[in-house]
């Protein structure tokens, strides 16, 4: 089964410094049909303005993963961490015990554009931490790479749950296939572009939500397409 989510029925928010559009339930968005699906809880895409940001909040209990498609995202938090996130990096924040941090647009003239993501940790009160690393363009290109996972295999970020995050970027007429293993539950969200996904078209900011489906047949329908598959304990 394959439930589309499409990307003009979100929930937004609209700031004099953020536009943002929300997959579930988030903040004043609240709706009980969008909750979350299997471990994601929340993708945000966010576009921010110049020297805009989120001043210094807390989370608890929470696997916190970002993923910068335009511009530098700067990060500070109570672990002492700070560092830009630019696009190519995967960023993966374990809220855990609890943590504090802030998130502020790197650049003074221009936007920076990104999705955060939310999923349960698969157990609460762990260790606060934080990881970052940067996946080339072409290790996405044409393919998905691998760059989250429960146990960091293939030099991926480590998220503590058992979910596989890929990120492909897939030009006009590329394809590529996909098999989950029986009993999963997968979600691709299409970052930019335009991909067809089992003969349905996704567009920018779409996500659709997938069981019981033996292969999943990606096709790139834009010159910049570029998506993230989840695949998670259903």
């Amino acid at each position: 089964m394959i439930t589309i989510r499409a990307a003009k029925d979100r929930g937004t928010v609209n700031l004099n410094w953020l536009q943002g559009s929300h997959s579930f339930s988030f903040g004043s968005y609240q709706d009980p049909a969008h909750m979350g699906f299997a471990s994601l809880r929340v993708i945000n895409e966010d576009k921010i303005a110049p020297s805009g940001g989120f001043p210094t909040h807390g989370h608890q209990d929470m696997e916190i993963v970002t993923y910068v498609l335009e511009g530098s995202l700067e990060h500070k938090d109570s672990l002492g961490t700070g560092s830009i996130i630019r696009p190519g990096d995967v960023q993966r924040m374990s809220a855990g015990t609890g943590i504090r941090h802030s998130e502020y647009n790197a650049s003074s003239d221009a936007p920076v554009h990104l999705l955060q993501i939310w999923l349960l940790p698969e157990a609460g009160g762990i260790e606060p931490g934080y990881e970052q690393k940067h996946f080339a363009p072409e290790q996405m290109q044409g393919q998905l790479r691998l760059v989250g996972s429960r146990d960091g295999r293939d030099g991926s970020i480590t998220i503590h749950q058992d979910v596989s995050l890929y990120a492909a970027k897939l030009s006009r007429g590329e394809s590529l296939d996909y098999s989950p293993s029986e009993g999963r539950a997968l979600w691709l969200q299409v970052a930019r572009g335009s991909v067809e996904l089992n003969g349905q078209l996704l567009t920018a900011g779409d996500g659709a939500a997938i069981t019981e489906v033996e292969q999943l047949h990606l096709t790139g329908q834009s010159d910049e397409g570029e998506l993230l598959l989840f695949d998670m304990a259903a």
